[in-house]
């Protein structure tokens, strides 16, 4: 599963996911030029890459990718990453997903950690 992570998202996370998972083809935003781009754009960049995005941000990624979702655009999948989830519970449940789900099942949806 191809993976994006929105600068939001706490490092240490993906640190954890990279040392589980070395081969884990992850991309952060600002290393795909996204740095301090709004939700929209990211979404965009995300579905011309088949990246899943992961993210905190609940408050307004969600409301933009439910909104591609029913304006017919593609949207990959976001995991939703909740901010008081402790780091190492945060990596198994995201590790759980990636394992269990094919990249197009997550086509459409919101995956919320923890599960």
């Amino acid at each position: 599963m191809r993976l994006a992570v929105d600068e939001n998202l706490d490092n240490d996370i993906l640190r954890g996911l990279l040392r589980r998972r070395p081969d884990l083809n992850a991309v952060r935003a600002q290393d795909a030029g996204l740095s301090g781009a709004d939700d929209p754009p990211v979404l965009e960049w995300c579905a011309r890459e088949g990246r899943v995005l992961l993210t905190h941000d609940v408050r307004t990624m969600i409301r933009h990718a439910n909104q591609r979702v029913a304006d017919g655009m593609p949207m990959p999948g976001v995991i939703e990453v909740a901010r008081g989830v402790p780091i190492g519970a945060a990596i198994e449940d995201i590790l759980l997903v990636i394992e269990c789900y094919k990249p197009d099942e997550l086509e459409g949806r919101i995956i919320y950690v923890p599960l």
